[in-house]
């Protein structure tokens, strides 16, 4: 391939190829079905000619490891892709070749066709692996769709190919080799197919064609029996040896070289369409190690297809993606205000919680919090949008989408789902305050003034509202900034070690008597809420408790073990008490509901009562940093018991409208005094650990395991399973049972 330096030749696209993802496309006619060399009897591998786009096969390096093989579909169109740039390269240089020939003649311009031909290779870079990626084939790089990279990952077209792993010869050598093999067995029949599984006795043959290349040798000892050796001095004084011991050359240091890969690629390699895509949200320590969500993302996709493969089989008309939403390098915030502040003694270890802990001190800040959640909204919305006009059948056949959060970013993705603003928080508690003081006794004069407050907000509002107007109106692109919206509906929010329930307690809210999700997330914004945590955590809290405060005494459900055969689904565990009950409650036996009274005592484990901060520099870097005081429960005032009466169903329905709106803005006071009805029980379980090892430390635990979630299959597990609506579907299936 001459012209790989000719940049104007950059992409590659066919002209049945479009941009979507997982585009159906018709290049050549090749085989209908995945099949192994081994079973292959057309003519091509009777005599010998040009490899076929099939049987040559792509490979990429991520992370400096070993090559890994595109899957069949993707490398034939890098193939054609291949080939298609080569016919114009060749095509450019016959002509260029012309005109230096013509004799007086300056090098004119392409031709008509050439330009044309040009036109079409420009068009889009080829879509790999599900349509992460995209690879270049003039220069010889993949690179990501949805996030940036700053390596690029290494491709090479793989024609000769080691026995046994079957790994690609480097590029350069595998030309020179397939060029010499065409230029002296070119139509000669092969005798050795790849149907004898035992490799022909070499001992006693003598190669009949040898070429020397740069620190290795190759011989031909027939057409099929082709061996490369190392020319270092230590390989051949190991060869010498070795003969004179009656060992052959082949034999003793020689390593056999096949023609093709040993599977042929076919189109019909390739992976569903996306059904479900996962945004996974990273929280603090994002600015000192940058790319690590991008990471994480890879670590927890790698988890997910092998648990997939495992016990989702079923699904393979459904795909889900995970796709890193990376949001804090771009923000700007105070710029180096607080580097230029910092002093210089231990910097590192100032340096370290600049870039990880800081990052909630900017969250609480009322200067800096907008702008990272405008930054997370605006990066959740880009990758949508992208995602939508690549595949632009997501949408219309029903795609899903949840999303992920770890630590921080969970407070921040609830915000923007909620809509919470502290503004609007001082405000609503403003109004309360005057509402509480106008109930109380007041002289003429101080009743006078509250009237003349309260007018005078309102008249406040109205002038803005019409100067907002006149913005909008003169400048356009000067609209007031609104609160942060999703172009999307969240079907599942999952949070990993996240301290959102600190967040909400520390704005007023306190645990009910609904039972339902709504009191910290409406089902109309997101339909199932999940809070993953492992028991070490010391970052992570649970939620439970400030929907039922009984909860605080029922154990959260233990995460399955990823290789547990047949688990029981999360919907009919068993509730355990963590420490038993003054007074045991029955529940009548007509209902199915597993009574807690009836449930094993597990030793009281003290969730999210206290919190010491956690400077553990071994693994701070790696987002830890949760740098929380002590938090005390607060029990309410004392107040009146409040009776549960049917209608309380429907007064709940009336105050769903303005809920969205609510959640977390206004104090929340309820009734906690009196007897506690510990029959009440959640709609739908929320808090989920995971199980401690048996093995496991605790004091060292509680440094590791907030960054455990990544790469654990347990929790790939449990995401596959509310993602694939695997548990609600054995629900179904037991009900129809009964």
């Amino acid at each position: 391939f001459g012209s790989e330096s000719d940049t104007s030749l950059r992409y590659y696209s066919d002209e049945n190829c479009d941009n979507e993802m997982n585009a159906d496309i018709t290049l050549l006619p090749l085989a209908e079905s995945k099949r192994s060399r081994s079973s292959s009897s057309r003519h091509r591998y009777e005599i010998v000619t040009e490899l076929g786009p099939e049987e040559v096969r792509w490979f990429y390096k991520e992370d400096k490891k070993t090559w890994k093989p595109f899957i069949g579909y993707d490398s034939l169109r890098i193939e054609l892709a291949y080939r298609k740039l080569y016919e114009l390269n060749v095509a450019a240089e016959k002509h260029l070749g012309a005109c230096r020939r013509d004799e007086g003649a300056a090098p004119t311009s392409p031709s008509p066709d050439v330009m044309a031909t040009a036109e079409v290779v420009k068009i889009e870079p080829v879509c790999v692996r599900g349509g992460l990626y995209e690879v270049d084939v003039a220069e010889r790089d993949c690179f990501p769709v949805y996030w940036n990279q700053a390596d690029k990952i290494p491709v090479m077209r793989g024609q000769w190919f080691i026995d046994g792993t079957w790994l690609p010869l480097e590029e350069a050598e595998s030309d020179l080799i397939e060029q010499e093999h065409l230029a002296c067995f070119r139509g000669h029949k092969i005798q050795d197919n790849f149907d004898m599984e035992v490799t022909k006795n070499v001992d006693n043959k003598e190669a009949v064609h040898s070429l020397k290349l740069s620190r290795t040798h190759v011989d031909w000892h027939s057409v099929d029996e082709v061996y490369l050796y190392s020319d270092a001095t230590t390989s051949k004084i190991a060869r010498t040896v070795t003969q004179k011991l009656g060992f052959s050359k082949a034999s003793s240091s020689g390593t056999r070289l096949h023609r093709g890969y040993v599977e042929e690629a076919t189109y019909e390699d390739k992976p569903p369409q996306t059904t479900h895509i996962v945004f996974v949200v990273h929280g603090i320590g994002q600015k000192m190690e940058e790319g690590r969500i991008i990471k994480n993302t890879a670590m927890m996709r790698e988890s997910a297809r092998k648990i997939e493969e495992k016990h989702f089989a079923n699904h393979a008309g459904e795909h889900v993606e995970f796709l890193p939403v990376e949001w804090r390098s771009k923000l700007t915030l105070d710029g180096d205000t607080v580097d230029s502040i910092t002093p210089d003694k231990v910097r590192g270890l100032r340096d370290i919680l600049n870039s990880s802990a800081m990052d909630i001190m900017y969250y609480t800040s009322p200067l800096y919090r907008d702008e990272l959640v405008k930054g997370l909204q605006q990066e959740l919305n880009r990758l949508y949008m992208l995602f939508c006009s690549r595949n632009s059948e997501f949408e219309e056949t029903g795609g899903k989408v949840s999303i992920v959060s770890h630590s921080l970013g969970c407070v921040i993705t609830y915000d923007i789902m909620t809509g919470w603003n502290p503004v609007q928080f001082y405000e609503q508690m403003m109004e309360k305050n005057y509402e509480e003081l106008g109930d109380h006794w007041l002289n003429y004069e101080a009743h006078h003034l509250l009237q003349e407050l309260y007018v005078t907000k309102q008249r406040l509002k109205q002038l803005e509202q019409q100067l907002e107007g006149l913005k909008k109106a003169a400048v356009p692109s000067a609209a007031p900034s609104k609160t942060p919206t999703l172009r999307f509906k969240v079907e599942n929010f999952f949070c990993m070690g996240s301290p959102l329930a600190v967040f909400l307690a520390l704005r007023g809210m306190h645990p009910g008597n609904s039972g339902s999700q709504d009191d910290i997330l409406p089902r109309v914004i997101c339909k199932r809420f999940f809070n993953i945590f492992h028991p070490t955590d010391p970052v992570a809290y649970r939620v439970e408790p400030l929907i039922l405060k009984h909860y605080s005494n029922i154990a959260p459900l233990q995460i399955h073990w990823y290789n547990t055969t047949n688990p029981i689904p999360y919907k009919h565990l068993k509730t355990c008490f963590l420490n038993q009950p003054k007074e045991t409650i029955s529940i009548p036996e007509a209902e199915n509901i597993p009574s807690p009274s009836t449930s094993p005592v597990l030793p009281r484990r003290h969730y999210g009562e206290s919190i010491t901060s956690i400077l553990g520099a071994a693994n701070i870097g790696k987002g830890l940093g949760g740098m929380f005081s002590r938090f005390a429960r607060s029990s309410a005032a004392p107040a009146q018991t409040s009776e549960i009466k049917d209608e309380t169903k429907d007064e709940t329905e009336e105050e769903k409208p303005g809920r969205r709106h609510s959640v977390g803005t206004q104090t929340i006071s309820h009734s906690t005094s009196g007897s506690l009805d510990t029959t009440l029980e959640l709609e739908h379980r929320i808090d989920f650990e995971l199980r401690e090892g048996l093995v496991e430390s605790r004091y060292w635990s509680a440094v590791t395991s907030h960054t455990a979630y990544w790469s654990s299959l347990d929790v790939a597990l449990f995401l596959l399973t509310f993602l694939y609506n695997q548990d609600q579907a054995e629900e179904e299936q037991n009900a129809d049972q009964l």
